[in-house]
């Protein structure tokens, strides 16, 4: 099937019964009732709605004008250089638009982290600040936290929303984060992966690095809330018909120093490693997959889009429009047994994902299978001398690279970025990163080239 012939699809449960047809490892019981779609056109959509003064001042609020791109960015059907050139152009003050760039920043930042460790972003980046071992912590996220039934309003109101539409504000997430992770002491990597099943803009840089900043294993301490914290940002809604509430038995009723004494009673770090891990490393036979010295092969290209890259209007389009173009369903990454980092997704994921894909140029063509096999197999039939694709920081889309290599050279494109340095970034916290980033981050793409 190509883009042309899944867009021709007369309506959502159609393009539903197509996907639930083509990939085996879909939830049969899963439902995809997310009111999100994907596709450069509601991308677009999302962007010319943004507020960027209306976000700054009310976005911890669940009300508040949160702007929904991150499912956009998340599979590039969006650039983060693309939504800061808007934010600056539809504000008379560029001052107006920082908090709403800083945001997008912490993306960026998150991204070049991933693209140092690569599956290390499921390890601790340093020891936790709580004063708890490994030891205190559990695998496994109790039943009634997953089907939004452990009679805690918030909570509750929370977990539906994740697995019912494929988003959580984020302030939300970081409620959930904190309670799973200190409340009822769950390792933050279970928390991770439950979310990165459901969420439209599942990214393990984001989402790791953002629980791990709850858990104090990336941040200086752990991330705490209380009730008057939830009651002010959600304007009390989960806590009027929360049995809790009324019988004064909510685990958040209480200060933030009595909160810290029950949950951290050893509040120093503990005694684990610290420091980040050592960088993900490629294995010392192959070459550096992002070698700008390899000079470019010639001859006919074939274009792998992957999930991080469902753009139409990207450079890789733009640059080769008449090149055969392949996208691959990865079954081999979603088949059993799953590994730590296993990207099973959801049936609402892989409906958004369908949708961007829909939107793509007509002749891109769509198979569901092992992506190396697929991918050789389609550069023999169009007889495509090597392959271009989107650079990624994603270990798995990496070794599927590595593999091709073996066979053909890969040459990679890149997005326009959202900064650059001739200097570097320190990447050791957002702040330092930040102090380096912010002068060029507030500069439209023109004015930094």
């Amino acid at each position: 099937m190509n883009a042309q012939e899944l867009a021709a699809l007369p309506d959502r449960e159609a393009l539903i019964a197509h996907l639930r047809d083509s990939l085996a490892h879909l939830d049969p019981n899963d439902s995809a009732t997310s009111p999100f779609r994907g596709g450069r056109t509601a991308a677009l959509a999302a962007l010319h709605a943004i507020q960027p003064e209306a976000y700054a001042r009310t976005r911890n609020f669940l009300t508040g004008k949160v702007t929904h791109l991150s499912p956009y960015l998340r599979h590039g059907v969006l650039t983060l250089s693309e939504v800061r050139d808007h934010a600056l152009a539809i504000v008379h003050n560029p001052a107006h638009a920082e908090k709403f760039i800083n945001e997008l920043a912490w993306r960026d930042y998150w991204q070049r982290i991933y693209f140092q460790i690569g599956d290390a972003i499921w390890q601790d980046r340093e020891a936790p600040k709580t004063g708890l071992s490994p030891s205190h912590f559990r695998s496994e996220i109790p039943e009634a936290i997953i089907t939004g039934t452990t009679t805690l309003g918030c909570i509750d109101a929370f977990s539906r929303e994740l697995t019912s539409t494929g988003y959580l504000h984020n302030h939300a997430r970081m409620w959930i984060a904190a309670y799973l992770t200190h409340w009822l002491r769950i390792r933050w990597q279970a928390g991770a992966k439950w979310f990165l099943h459901h969420l439209l803009d599942g990214d393990p840089a984001s989402n790791n690095l953002s629980w791990q900043w709850v858990a104090s294993t990336f941040s200086t301490k752990p991330y705490l809330f209380n009730r008057e914290n939830l009651e002010r940002y959600t304007g009390g809604i989960h806590c009027r018909s929360c049995v809790h509430a009324s019988a004064k038995t909510c685990p958040f009723d209480a200060t933030y120093e009595d909160l810290a004494d029950r949950l951290f009673p050893r509040a120093t770090p503990s005694l684990a490693p610290s420091g980040p891990p050592a960088p993900h490393s490629k294995p010392s036979h192959q070459p550096d997959l992002f070698d700008p010295s390899t000079p470019a092969p010639t001859g006919s290209p074939l274009l792998w889009i992957h999930t991080d890259s469902l753009n139409p209007a990207a450079p890789i389009f733009v640059t080769h429009p008449a090149a055969p173009a392949l996208f691959v369903w990865d079954t081999v990454a979603t088949a059993p047994p799953p590994s730590p980092s296993a990207r099973s997704i959801s049936l609402k994921r892989a409906l958004f994902i369908a949708e961007c894909l829909q939107q793509m140029p007509p002749h891109l063509e769509i198979r569901a299978g092992n992506p190396t096999v697929e991918l050789l197999a389609a550069a023999r039939a169009t007889q495509a001398s090597h392959i271009i694709a989107q650079r990624t920081p994603d270990p798995r889309l990496q070794a599927i690279a590595l593999s091709l290599q073996a066979h053909l050279p890969i040459v990679w494109i890149d997005p326009p970025p959202f900064v650059t340095s001739t200097r570097g970034f320190d990447l050791k916290r957002f702040s330092r990163y930040w102090q380096r980033a912010q002068s060029a981050a507030m500069q439209p793409t023109r004015s930094q080239s």
